[in-house]
């Protein structure tokens, strides 16, 4: 199966499905080039992409706002009920000669621990 064409943006319906298809279609490629037990479920889920899409849409219009990482969960949740996505960011302060320690360069901070607020 060809996941780029099967998470294909292009034919979706809804202003909000279409507002998050592309982003959320690299996000399940990547989930399922990561995990062949994704990329299974997703297989022989007999699910569509809109159908993914419409989903999260329930979601988004309880709401006023939802994140990226919401909607990806979401979505992977759709394909995979109990799938569980770890988010990590880092911020590479680059080069400082004044920072002599290694550790000191990098701030990671896990979304796991920002979406519980």
């Amino acid at each position: 199966m060809s996941f780029e064409k099967y998470f294909s943006a292009s034919g979706i319906t809804g202003k909000v499905q279409q507002a998050v298809a592309e982003r959320t279609a690299e996000a399940l490629t990547l989930f399922c080039k990561q995990s062949a037990e994704f990329r299974q479920a997703v297989e022989q889920s007999g699910k569509s992409f809109q159908q993914c899409l419409d989903s999260i849409d329930k979601t988004v219009n309880r709401r006023s706002s939802v994140s990226d990482f919401e909607v990806f969960k979401a979505a992977a949740e759709f394909y995979f009920t109990g799938a569980v996505i770890h988010f990590d960011m880092r911020i590479d302060l680059g080069e400082d000669e004044s920072v002599r320690e290694p550790e000191k360069k990098t701030i990671a901070v896990s979304f796991d621990d920002l979406l519980d607020f």
